[in-house]
């Protein structure tokens, strides 16, 4: 009788983090007295994994404290120290090593214990070799799965790190207020996102025991793409203020809206609205830089999201200009606005990216001032006053414009104008 059974292929988790060199095969310790059943065991699983074998619980401990176990496939009854046993002691050794038990006597006690000491699975002899691949297979990618987390801790521990650093050797000096209440709002989406995230998996890791879901893989993933993201916000704000600044790199339109979209869907105010992202026929590559580009969308739908408690539907979307803005287009009116006149680069190719909402609008008295530092409406702890300033700097700082519209009931559209790249 198996207790649980998986059917997961084989996952990439293990090279979520590792950005360079190949990962080594997964290593499986098979540990049984009789030499037929270990032979089984290895035959099987030998093309895909590194397999040891050990004959007895104090061999099979000895290899575990000499090498690298990731997973475990143990007899239960065994002369001298027992299968069960055996979990409970590499458990000891190193809680993340993932343990499938085999028994030819299998008894409801004997599966009660299995699964007290941590086995991840319980399978009796003899067995199917569908069933032990799946067991197996479902053994090893649990073990990457928390490494994978493990490893997403330790990232973010060292962002937080070399702010403390940076904060304490006095680098922010240059403009230090605003820049570090930048990084601050900046990294609080996606450290929010990451904070939710995790929590999501380590609840499907415990409630699911043994049947890794693609949801799970699916959140994991979206917890390394969050990380990369807080580290690389992170170190431009921290470069701009050692005065070394960014280049302006390109990035790829349709990119970046799917990396947009992809962000918002674990925020916390996505969850009463609805977002909808067009993406554009032809994927550009427009003049800023990707993270800028993202942060400034990001910060202009959680803008929106935040605006009203009532449902409300933000699109975000693109289109092509060959024509440069005339002067209509420029014009400030009691119903928009358009910035960043100075540093905008009026000559086409341009590409206009649209963040609409159905919310409530913006009214006449507050709208000259939405874009000044730590200008809110919102009630006192629930916002900064910095979303808007820091959509303005990196569009500015890409030669780029905004122009925002909006109607008392209707809603509201920011555009931001930016130029192609033609080279």
């Amino acid at each position: 009788m198996a207790l649980i059974h998986s059917s997961a292929t084989r996952s990439p988790l293990r090279s979520a983090f590792v950005s360079e060199g190949i990962a080594p095969r997964p290593t499986l310790l098979v540990v049984d007295d009789e030499e037929g059943p270990r032979q089984s065991v290895r035959v099987v699983f030998k093309d895909l994994y590194d397999v040891v074998l050990a004959d007895s619980g104090p061999a099979a401990l000895a290899i575990a404290r000499s090498r690298r176990v990731d997973a475990a496939v143990l007899d239960i009854r065994m002369n001298g120290m027992s299968g069960t046993e055996l979990l409970g002691q590499l458990k000891q050794l190193d809680p993340r090593i993932e343990v499938v038990m085999l028994t030819a006597y299998e008894t409801v006690e004997t599966a009660r214990q299995a699964i007290r000491y941590g086995a991840c699975d319980y399978l009796t002899k003899p067995f199917e070799i569908t069933g032990i691949r799946a067991a197996v297979e479902n053994a090893i990618q649990r073990r990457q799965l928390a490494e994978a987390m493990l490893e997403g801790t330790r990232r973010l521990q060292e962002l937080q790190e070399e702010l403390r650093n940076q904060q304490l050797k006095g680098e922010l000096a240059r403009s230090q207020n605003e820049i570090y209440a930048s990084v601050m709002h900046d990294l609080g989406s996606p450290l929010t996102a990451v904070s939710v995230l995790l929590e999501m998996v380590n609840a499907d890791l415990n409630a699911t025991r043994g049947e890794q879901t693609l949801t799970v893989r699916e959140q994991l993933g979206r917890v390394s793409k969050q990380v990369a993201r807080c580290l690389e916000i992170s170190r431009r704000y921290l470069n701009y203020a050692r005065d070394r600044g960014t280049s302006h790199e390109s990035v790829r339109i349709n990119q970046a809206l799917t990396d947009t979209r992809e962000l918002l869907r674990s925020q916390p105010d996505a969850r009463r609205h609805q977002l909808q992202v067009s993406l554009m026929p032809a994927d550009l590559a427009i003049r800023i830089n990707g993270t800028d580009l993202v942060q400034a969308l990001m910060n202009l739908v959680i803008n929106a999201f935040q605006a009203s408690s009532d449902p409300l539907v933000v699109s975000v979307s693109a289109h092509y200009l060959s024509q440069p803005l005339d002067s209509a287009a420029m014009a400030d009116t009691s119903r928009s606005l358009f910035l960043a006149r100075e540093d905008f680069a009026n000559r086409p190719p341009l590409v206009a990216i649209h963040v609409q909402d159905t919310g409530p609008g913006i009214s006449e008295q507050h709208l000259g001032r939405i874009f000044d530092s730590y200008f809110t409406t919102k009630p006192t702890g629930q916002g900064s006053g910095l979303g808007l300033v820091i959509v303005r700097r990196l569009v500015g700082n890409a030669n780029g414009a905004i122009r925002v519209e909006t109607e008392a009931g209707r809603g509201t559209n920011f555009t931001l104008f930016l130029p192609v790249q033609t080279d």
